[in-house]
C-alpha cells in the first residue's frame, strides 16, 4: 500500500533538471511525500554585505538526474524584494563572502574540475578564479583587508609541497596491494578510513602566490572532522595571525574530546600557541569583535562529554585571560556573531522544543530572546536587525530579519511558497506531561494531512537519536513527520530525559540510564497523547528510531513487546558492549556507560539489548548504512539474524553507499517508501498481526 501510494504521488513531483523547482498554480494539492521533500528549495550559508544593505544566501535544489544537491548563490535585498540569482553554473556555487569593498563575493566552486575559490561581481558579470591548487578547498575564510584567504587543505603532514601530498595519493592509487597499516587510532571516523591526509590550513594572497602553511607537521585536522567546518577558523583582525580549533592530542583524540582554539602566525613557520592553556574539554567557534579587541569561543567545562552545555568565553585580545560569559545561562549555545558596535553577542540553542535565536549583553553576559518559536539555524548580524534562517514542522527554512529588541520579524524570502501551495500538510502542536521522576517533558504531535477530527488514526511513535539531542519544531530532512502524515498517520515525538535544551541536569539525566528513564518518557508520553487526542488510535501504533532510538527501539522490542504493531530500526546497536569495540569515538560510551568494558561491565550490561532477545515478538524493519562507522553494519545485521532466528516477521534495508544518515536523493526515497510499506503492512491490518 505504501509503494503502491509513493507511485501515484511521483506524478506531482516528476524528476527535474537542474533548474531551481518552481511549482506552477495549477498543480493539483495532494498530501506531502517524500517527494515534495526533496523539491524543497534549502537556504543557508548567508553573508551580508558591509553596508548591510544585501545579502548573498546559497540555495540548495536537488538534481535527481545526478542524485544530489546543486547549489547556487542567490542574492536578496536585506529590506526584502524578490530574490535575484547569482550563479548558474552546473558545477555549483556555496560559502560566499563578500569582499571588503561590497562590490564582489568570493565563493567555492568545483567548475574548474576541483574545488576552488572563485569570484564574482555582486551586480553581474563573469566569475573569475582566486586559487588554482593542486588540491580541493575545503572551507576557505577571508582577512579583513580582503588580501589574504586562509584555505583548509587536506595534506600529508609530513609533505614538504603540496604537489608531494598529490604524488603520494596518485603512488598509492597505483598500487596494486590495497592495504593499509595503522600503528594507532583513529583507524576510521564516521564514514572514512583513515590514509595518513589531515585538514591543515594555508594562506594564500588573493593577488596570486604560493601558499604558506599556517600548521604544517600537526597530526590533527584544522578544521576539525568529520563535521568541523570554517566557522572554526578566524584571521585576527590586523591579518597578521589565524585562530583555528584543533584535536590535537595524538592517538588520544580516539577518547578524549579535548578540543583546543590556537593562534599562529598568517606568515608560517609552525609556532602555534594555546589560548586556554590547561582546559580540556571541548571549545569551538573562535569569533572576533568588530574591533578586534575581543575574542569570543564556545566551550564546554566537561572533558569526555561532548554533550556538556557550551558556554560563551571571552577573551581580551591579545594576551587576556579567558573568562565565562555565560556561566549562569542553563542553555547551550550553538552559534556566533557579533553585533556591528560590539555590544551583542548573537546566539542560537536548543529551548523547550525549539531552538530559538539569543542576544547576549557582551558586557555583562545577560541572555534576552528575540525568537522563540521554530528552529533558527544561521544568523548575521547587521547594524538594525538581524538576519537568520527560520524553519518549523509545517514550513521549510527561509531567510527573516528582527530588530535587535525582538520586535517586527519580516520573512524575507518565500522560495518554497508555491511548493507549499501544492501539498497539504499536517498541524503540529506541542504538549506537556509529567515523565520520569514526575519532571515535564515536552512533545509534539503532528496530524495528518487530511485530518478529520471524527476520524481514527495509526500513529508513528518516533524517537530521536544522541540521545543528546532534540526532536522539536523543526522541518527535518531526514526524519520528517510530515512524511508520514502525508502517508495518513499521526506521528508523535517525546524529548525525553537525555533531551537538549532543558536545562543540562535534564540532559545528564540519562547518563547511565539509557534503557530506564527515557522509556518511562516514552511510556507515559504516548499515554498522554492517548487520553489527550481521542483520533489516535492506540490499538495501531508503530515504534521508528534511528541511532539511539534504533538502540530504544531494540530495548522496545525486549522490555515492551506487546505494545507496537511493528517497529524500525534505523542503525540502531543490538550489544553495546561489542558497540564500544567497534566504534571510533570511544568517550562517548566512556561517558554514557561510566568506564570501559572491562572497568565497568555491569554498566554496559544493565540496559543492553541483547540479553533481552528472548522476549522478543514484535514485526521489524531494520535498516543500515554500509559507511557507518558509528554504529556499524554488523549492529543492524546481528539485530536482523536475531528477528529472523526467532522466526519473527522481520526485513532488512542495506545501503552499502550510505553512513549514519541517508543522503542521496533515490536512497531516501527508498527509505520512505520501504518505511511508509512496512508501517502500512502492519498498522492498517483488519486484526492485530500475528506474532513471532
Amino acid at each position: 500500500m505504501g509503494l503502491e501510494r509513493a507511485a501515484q504521488l511521483w506524478k506531482y513531483a516528476p524528476p527535474r533538471g537542474l533548474e531551481v523547482i518552481t511549482v506552477p498554480d495549477a498543480t493539483p494539492s495532494h498530501p506531502f511525500s517524500v517527494h515534495d521533500l526533496w523539491r524543497v528549495q534549502r537556504v543557508g550559508d548567508l553573508a551580508l554585505s558591509p553596508d548591510g544593505t544585501r545579502l548573498v544566501v546559497t540555495v540548495r535544489v536537488t538534481d535527481l538526474e545526478a542524485n544530489k544537491l546543486k547549489a547556487d548563490l542567490w542574492v536578496v535585498d536585506a529590506a526584502g524584494g524578490a530574490p535575484r540569482r547569482l550563479t548558474t553554473h552546473a558545477a555549483g556555487s556555496h560559502s560566499a563572502r563578500f569582499a571588503p569593498d561590497g562590490g564582489s563575493v568570493f565563493f567555492l566552486s568545483a567548475r574548474s574540475g576541483t574545488s576552488q575559490v572563485w569570484r564574482i561581481p555582486l551586480d553581474g558579470g563573469e566569475a573569475s578564479r582566486v586559487t588554482d591548487l593542486p588540491l580541493d578547498v575545503g572551507g576557505f575564510a577571508l582577512s579583513a583587508d580582503g588580501a589574504h584567504l586562509v584555505v583548509a587543505l587536506e595534506v600529508f603532514p609530513d609533505a614538504a609541497t603540496l604537489a608531494e601530498t598529490v604524488e603520494r595519493v596518485a603512488a598509492v592509487d597505483a598500487r596494486k596491494a590495497s592495504g593499509r597499516v595503522y600503528d594507532e587510532l583513529m583507524v576510521r571516523h564516521w564514514d572514512t578510513w583513515a590514509d595518513g591526509r589531515r585538514s591543515h590550513l594555508f594562506v594564500v594572497p588573493v593577488a596570486g602566490g604560493e601558499p604558506v602553511a599556517v600548521t604544517p607537521g600537526m597530526a590533527a585536522d584544522a578544521p576539525t572532522r568529520p563535521f568541523g567546518g570554517m566557522e572554526e577558523v578566524s584571521f585576527t583582525p590586523d591579518g597578521t595571525g589565524v585562530v583555528f580549533c584543533a584535536h590535537d592530542r595524538g592517538r588520544e583524540m580516539a577518547w578524549t574530546t579535548d578540543i583546543s582554539v590556537f593562534l599562529a602566525p598568517a606568515a608560517g613557520g609552525g609556532d602555534r600557541r594555546d589560548l586556554w592553556p590547561g582546559h580540556e574539554a571541548l571549545c569551538t567557534a573562535p569569533t572576533f569583535s568588530p574591533d578586534g579587541r575581543t575574542l569570543a569561543w564556545l566551550a564546554m567545562e566537561r572533558p569526555g562529554f561532548e554533550a556538556d552545555r557550551l558556554r560563551i568565553v571571552v577573551q581580551d585580545f591579545p594576551g587576556g585571560a579567558p573568562r565565562v560569559l555565560t556561566a549562569g545561562w542553563d542553555r547551550s549555545p550553538a552559534a556566533l556573531a557579533w553585533s556591528p558596535d560590539g555590544a551583542t553577542l548573537l546566539t542560537v540553542a536548543d529551548n523547550l522544543g525549539q531552538r530559538s535565536l539569543f542576544a547576549v549583553d557582551a558586557a555583562t553576559g545577560a541572555v534576552r530572546t528575540l525568537v522563540r518559536d521554530g528552529f533558527v539555524g544561521e544568523v548575521v548580524a547587521g547594524a538594525e536587525r538581524v538576519f537568520f534562517t527560520r524553519d518549523d514542522l509545517e514550513a521549510p527554512a527561509e531567510l527573516y530579519s528582527v530588530r535587535y529588541d525582538g520586535s517586527d520579524l519580516v520573512q524575507l524570502t518565500r522560495l518554497n511558497a508555491p511548493l507549499l501551495a501544492s501539498v497539504r500538510l499536517g498541524a503540529a502542536e506541542q504538549f506537556t506531561f509529567a515523565g520520569w521522576n514526575d519532571e515535564e517533558v515536552h512533545a509534539h504531535v503532528v496530524m495528518p494531512a487530511d485530518f478529520d477530527p471524527t476520524a481514527r488514526y495509526p500513529v508513528a511513535l518516533i524517537i530521536h537519536g544522541g540521545p543528546q539531542g532534540s526532536m522539536g519544531n523543526h522541518f527535518h530532512f531526514r526524519w520528517n513527520p510530515q512524511a508520514y502524515a502525508g502517508a495518513g498517520y499521526a506521528s508523535v515525538f517525546i524529548d525525553f530525559h537525555g533531551s537538549t535544551g532543558y536545562g543540562q541536569a535534564f540532559t545528564d539525566a540519562i547518563t547511565g540510564h539509557w534503557g530506564d528513564r527515557p522509556l518511562e518518557d516514552l511510556q507515559k508520553g504516548l499515554s498522554a497523547a492517548l487520553a489527550r487526542y481521542p483520533w489516535l488510535d492506540g490499538d495501531r501504533v508503530a515504534a521508528l528510531g534511528a541511532s539511539f532510538g534504533g538502540y530504544m527501539v531494540n530495548w522496545i522490542a525486549g522490555q515492551w513487546p506487546e505494545r507496537f504493531r511493528c517497529l524500525v530500526n534505523h542503525d540502531g546497536n543490538l550489544c553495546e558492549r561489542m558497540a564500544y569495540f567497534d566504534t571510533e569515538e570511544l568517550w562517548f560510551p566512556e561517558w554514557e556507560h561510566r568506564g570501559t568494558p572491562w572497568d565497568a561491565p555491569e554498566e554496559y550490561e544493565r540496559h543492553n539489548p541483547v540479553r533481552f532477545v528472548d522476549r522478543w515478538r514484535t514485526p521489524m524493519l531494520v535498516i543500515h548504512g554500509g559507511r557507518d562507522f558509528r554504529v556499524v553494519e554488523v549492529q543492524g545485521l546481528a539485530t536482523f539474524t536475531a528477528l529472523q532466528r526467532r522466526g519473527i516477521p522481520s526485513r532488512l534495508l542495506h545501503f552499502p553507499d550510505e553512513n549514519h544518515w541517508v543522503l542521496k536523493p533515490a536512497n531516501s526515497v527508498l527509505w520512505h517508501e520501504t518505511v511508509i510499506a512496512w508501517l502500512d503492512q502492519w498498522c492498517d491490518a483488519a486484526s492485530d498481526p500475528q506474532r513471532g
